[in-house]
């Protein structure tokens, strides 16, 4: 069987695309791209502007490579999933890496030719050296599917693989390892970022939010349901600190769906000034 992209690979009865996208990387991709090199028979990495060495790490892996602008999540995963040739894909990011035990999964259910159209993932998130097994951390991903008639959502953010009707979906057990945060810093400016894609997803579908006494329920509920009732205080202060980020990127979500419902408004009926003229 040939190998598409020129990495190495294992005699498999399958055919596997393994597709990142990418944009300032450098200091985590090569861990990603390594850790899928003797499972995928074709990696597809699309880069949105990488002003580090990202492409030139990438290009140790693979020559499919497309530089491209950045339309969001949804988007930018369709693109590359159209790029795709194999008989499946693997859809990760570069701050993840596949585990040798969830290799020989993925070569050992593969090679059954099973009659799921898509697989799970367990998550193993990581963050500030502690791996969490608990709150909002403890989800399976659905990465591993089949490619024909598969396609991603076109959300901007939180984007999701759509499949035909009526297919099957199976899990897997061993873990997608996922270093989700370099450092505080990036964990502030991740979560600002999120939560305002999110504001803006939910504005555009024209979704509401109950205005900002919304947005503080949606904070306390968060933080209860990730650190409570998904037991993140087992995961102990790291359990702490990410259901309290989880619970501020709620607020911001929904106070930011306020300002812009907000603005909207104003936009469409200027406050007019005394002398009954609209204010410009």
């Amino acid at each position: 069987m040939r190998n598409i992209s020129g990495s190495h690979w294992m005699e498999n009865k399958f055919t596997l695309s393994v597709i990142v996208i990418t944009k300032n990387e450098a200091d985590r991709l090569d861990r990603c791209l390594a850790s899928i090199k003797k499972l995928a028979h074709e990696i597809i990495i699309y880069d949105s502007g990488s002003q580090d060495n990202t492409l030139e790490i990438a290009a140790r892996y693979t020559h499919k490579i497309f530089k491209t602008d950045w339309p969001g999540y949804g988007p930018q995963k369709q693109r590359a999933l159209s790029s795709a040739r194999c008989d499946w894909v693997l859809s990760i990011d570069a701050d993840e890496v596949v585990s040798p035990e969830l290799v020989r999964e993925i070569v050992e259910v593969l090679n059954q030719d099973p009659r799921e159209a898509a697989f799970r993932i367990p998550w193993a998130v990581i963050n500030f050296g502690k791996r969490l097994d608990h709150g909002n951390s403890a989800r399976s991903v659905k990465r591993l599917f089949r490619r024909e008639g598969a396609r991603f959502t076109t959300a901007i953010v939180h984007e999701a693989v759509l499949l035909p009707p009526g297919s099957r979906v199976g899990k897997l057990k061993n873990r997608l390892i996922h270093y989700s945060i370099r450092d505080f810093e990036h964990y502030l400016i991740k979560n600002r970022t999120y939560s305002w894609l999110g504001a803006q997803k939910r504005f555009d579908v024209g979704k509401r939010g109950w205005g900002l006494p919304g947005a503080v329920f949606r904070a306390f509920w968060v933080f209860f349901r990730c650190y409570v009732i998904r037991r993140g205080f087992l995961d102990g202060q790291v359990g702490f600190l990410v259901a309290a980020m989880y619970s501020q990127g709620a607020f911001n979500k929904y106070a930011g769906l306020w300002s812009l419902q907000r603005m909207a408004r104003l936009n469409a009926n200027p406050p007019q000034d005394p002398n009954g003229a609209k204010r410009q």
